[in-house]
């Protein structure tokens, strides 16, 4: 029996290297498409593409089994006007090249998995946000309509397309849990600002699995919250990392704090001082089993991993 071609798109970040670990065991013969190919130990090729215009890789999606997209520029980052078009541009873009390509390829792939993220919601406070919720009105929700636009829009008949909208991902050596950590560490874990914004989290191997579900389950179609079974505020995921990292109570970062930290480390404040409280409504009625359903565990999972790993 041949094996089965995965194309992951912006494969190269840790959410990608999970992927292609993942579905290489599940025998997929996985290709990564990024703008710096090298050499991987994983098994996985990688491929040389812009993000933008078709070339030699869109061969690779005519008899592919499935291509997964998580192409975009980190939202990590200060948000510029020249930023936030970049971020703009390299998803949308991304989203319209993978469409042309599907399009000319004689036998398309039967599924396509394209990644979105909670931020579709905006600042939502404590209101409850299943798949159904409106979009938001800031700056990054006006980043994910377009985004989700675009993939709305792509003329794609013969191909099965999944939406994931991805929370606060958890992971060991990637995502912003290391930073968090090393903070915790220094005794700066407290909360941010009023700690009153929830986090939307989901573990890494949850959040892989729900990828692998999307590729595998003939039955999924459309968009799905991303995200893990327990939102908590900020002030409560902080007061369990604290706990697992064994360290004392910290007090409250300012706003003003966290707009001079995220400036020093050339990140955007608005990312801590704002946030989501969804749900996975959709991934739940499909039967979605999840392997970490409560923050403590999770956390319990990756943080001893985090600090023998990168001494933070």
């Amino acid at each position: 029996m041949s094996r089965k071609r995965l194309v992951i798109a912006g494969g190269s970040g840790f959410i990608g290297r999970a992927l292609s670990g993942d579905f290489s065991a599940l025998g997929f013969d996985v290709v990564v498409l990024t703008r710096s190919p090298r050499q991987r130990r994983d098994g996985a090729m990688e491929m040389e593409w812009d993000g933008v215009r078709p070339g030699v890789w869109t061969a690779l999606l005519d008899g592919a089994d499935a291509v997964i997209n998580l192409a975009g520029k980190n939202i990590n980052c200060p948000h510029t006007p020249e930023n936030l078009r970049a971020i703009m541009a390299s998803r949308v873009d991304s989203v319209r090249a993978i469409a042309l390509a599907i399009g000319q390829a004689k036998a398309p792939p039967g599924v396509w998995v394209q990644a979105s993220a909670a931020g579709f919601y905006g600042d939502t406070g404590d209101a409850v946000c299943d798949e159904n919720a409106p979009v938001g009105s800031d700056t990054l929700a006006n980043v994910c309509r377009q985004w989700e636009a675009a993939f709305t829009a792509a003329k794609v008949p013969q191909t099965r397309k999944v939406a994931l909208r991805i929370g606060f991902v958890l992971g060991r050596d990637g995502g912003a849990l290391p930073v968090l950590s090393k903070l915790a560490r220094w005794f700066l874990g407290g909360p941010a600002s009023s700690g009153r914004q929830y986090v939307s989290w989901i573990h890494l191997a949850d959040l892989a699995a729900m990828f692998v579900a999307a590729v595998r389950d003939e039955k999924l179609a459309g968009t799905f919250n991303a995200v893990g079974l327990q939102p908590v505020t900020n002030a409560e995921f902080m007061r369990e990392l604290r706990r697992v990292l064994h360290r004392p109570w910290s007090p409250p970062a300012p706003e003003l704090a966290v707009k001079l930290g995220a400036w020093l480390m050339r990140s955007e404040a608005s990312l801590a001082l704002g946030g989501q409280r969804c749900v996975p409504k959709r991934f739940l009625a499909s039967g979605f089993q999840f392997q970490f359903a409560g923050l403590p565990t999770a956390l319990n999972d990756l943080c001893s991993s985090v600090g023998a790993d990168v001494r933070l």
